[in-house]
């Protein structure tokens, strides 16, 4: 049962939010704030006549004025993002609706890549508590403190948690990590409309081995290590238990945990209840639909591709999982057959099968024989001390190898394998270097190169080295934002592999149709319609559509998910017209009319 003061009221497309609160009350509820917007009777009703100026006004316009320009004079880009968050403190509306009307200039600031910043900064620059904090020290109140959002069972329609092991590419930032929840929430809404007021943000608080957190007295946090084996798996489990039982409609959403975990969790629960891990499935499809595009420029059939990844962890095997399933739909190969077509590197080099007691489970598919790559030229490595902490396991396999006489490093993988395709999800800079670009060059007409890692500062090479070193022949979209390239008298549009292209579509689709599961349909649905949206008409053209059509584009990929969903028997509820059912769920920044009960 709902014990919120606010209840926000949907029929068919139009909305409106009834309150018991009044006076100040009024004005300081984000949700229901106005400011010179309420109407007389509003004023009048809500007691708050007197306490905003005289004037009313009908438009958002002179509000989104004033605040845009303060944006502005915000000096850097991590103050920017604490004024917007301040903003949204102080009235939701405008704060999405600014976003909404600068996509491209604030939705990076408000997320990724400047969230980690704020991350690192947490308890210096956090404006107050958001989302719910739980922690394994007390698991005994997980759906206490879950009550405590005053939410009912059908008020809320997503959950989004981390336990903030793997944050972009910054690592392990313990309780801190709730801001990537509420982050990703807040790209849900600006780009797909979920209603933001039927969302919980959380953070699954297991410790941190971060030693700058436990070390430091302003951490928000518990002090202690992570916490791992048993009692974590059945502190996540208890987590969803109270989640689905409080809120049995709404669907899981989990982000940035670590590699050892991210995958075991999705694997548990993907087949019981709707749940989704971007990391693994989102980077994977919104990769997926740059390379159906890329594909089709290149000449070569999905038969004829060598896929090489940089990065064998979550989002790097995430990434191998669905190309494989793309390469099994268009082939008709079967998974091992299709797992032939891709090559794995990490921190120990070449993943071959002969390292299989320090791989991981997702990462063994793809494990090269060891006689197939027993002449390869190995490289001498050095110990890497950050990779002890990071990815112990990897770092190991590191020794084991470099005791061998070295690794099969990146560059012996392209000169052996001549691949068409170079993925790059190692949040190392500049490993795609001249050598190996020009390398692959030489062996493939139009090579395929996606620098994935971000922020901006992580990324493998840069668009315009990528075309300068292949005369312009490269297919190229990254992880990051980057500005046009002009090359050989063409220019050339760098799309952006932003998941915020497909999850919240898909998570639009999904809170639409009810889905009982989200299946790899779904998902392939999201991302042949990501693809659909790209303008392939000049030379130049984005493998990928601009995030400035974020709106159109989730609408869209909303629209097919829910199909899917209906075509697979998995929807929840019967859904006559996707078109018109997810026009109608979508949430807007327009000021609703607030009535006084």
């Amino acid at each position: 049962m709902s014990t919120r003061p606010n209840t926000f009221i949907r029929e068919g497309d139009a909305r409106k939010i009834q309150t018991t609160l009044r006076g100040y009350e009024v004005l300081h509820d984000p949700a229901l704030n106005k400011g010179t917007a309420f109407s007389v009777a509003e004023r009048k009703a809500l007691g708050i006549e007197g306490l905003v100026p005289p004037v009313v006004t009908t438009e958002l316009e002179p509000q989104l004025k004033r605040a845009y320009a303060a944006y502005h004079r915000a000096p850097t880009d991590l103050a920017k993002h604490i004024y917007m968050w301040q903003l949204h403190d102080e009235n939701e509306t405008i704060f999405y609706a600014l976003i909404q009307r600068h996509m491209m200039e604030i939705m990076p600031v408000v997320y990724d890549p400047v969230v980690g910043e704020a991350i690192e900064n947490y308890s210096e620059v956090m404006t107050r508590p958001r989302g719910v904090f739980l922690s394994i020290d007390a698991p005994e109140s997980i759906e206490e403190r879950l009550s405590a959002w005053g939410a009912g069972a059908d008020d809320i329609d997503l959950l989004v948690a981390s336990d903030a092991e793997a944050i972009l590419g910054i690592g392990d930032w313990g309780s801190n990590g709730i801001d990537i929840s509420v982050g990703k929430l807040a790209v849900y809404t600006a780009a797909a409309g979920v209603d933001p007021h039927r969302v919980i943000p959380v953070v699954l608080d297991v410790g941190t081995n971060n030693e700058k957190l436990l070390n430091d007295p302003s951490y928000v946090g518990y002090r202690h290590s992570r916490v791992t084996g048993q009692a974590y798996d059945d502190f996540v489990d208890a987590y969803v238990k109270a989640a689905r039982k409080l809120f049995p409609k709404a669907y899981l959403h989990w982000e940035d945990f670590g590699s050892s975990n991210a995958r075991r969790i999705l694997n548990r629960h993907r087949d019981s209840i709707p749940t989704f891990n971007d990391d693994i499935q989102g980077t994977g499809a919104i990769v997926v639909s740059g390379l159906l595009n890329a594909v089709k420029r290149s000449g070569l059939d999905w038969k004829d591709q060598r896929i090489v990844v940089l990065g064998g962890g979550t989002a790097g095997c995430g990434i191998a999982d669905q190309v494989r399933d793309q390469i099994m739909r268009a082939t008709g190969l079967s998974a091992d057959e299709a797992s032939k077509h891709i090559w794995i590197v990490d921190l120990p080099g070449l993943l071959t099968d002969d390292m299989t007691d320090g791989l991981y489970d997702f990462q063994r598919p793809y494990a090269r024989p060891a006689a197939e790559v027993k002449n390869y030229k190995r490289t001498p490595s050095s110990p890497n001390a950050a990779a002890e902490t990071r990815w112990p396991t990897m770092a190991k396999l590191l020794s084991i190898e470099s005791a061998k006489g070295g690794i099969i490093d990146l560059a012996t993988t392209v000169a052996e394998v001549k691949p068409t395709v170079l993925i790059g999800t190692s949040t190392t800079p500049s490993m795609f270097t001249e050598a190996i670009v020009r390398n692959m060059a030489s062996n493939v007409e139009r090579p395929i190169i996606f620098p994935l890692s971000n922020p901006t500062v992580l990324h493998e090479a840069t668009p315009a080295h990528l075309l300068e070193w292949t005369n312009g022949k490269a297919l190229v979209a990254t992880g990051a934002p980057f500005d046009n390239v002009t090359q050989g008298g063409i220019n050339f549009t760098i799309g952006q592999a932003n998941n915020a292209a497909l999850y919240p579509g898909l998570g639009m689709g999904i809170i639409v149709s009810r889905a009982k599961k989200v299946t790899d349909e779904m998902i392939f649905a999201a991302a042949k319609a990501v693809a659909d949206q790209a303008p392939l008409d000049a030379p130049g053209a984005s493998l990928l559509p601009s995030n400035e059509d974020l709106r159109a584009t989730s609408s869209l990929v909303a629209v097919e998910v829910v199909r899917t969903a209906l075509d697979q028997g998995v929807a929840g509820e019967k859904v006559d017209n996707p078109v018109e059912a997810v026009r109608c769920t979508e949430w807007w920044p327009v000021y609703q009319p607030v009535e006084a009960v």
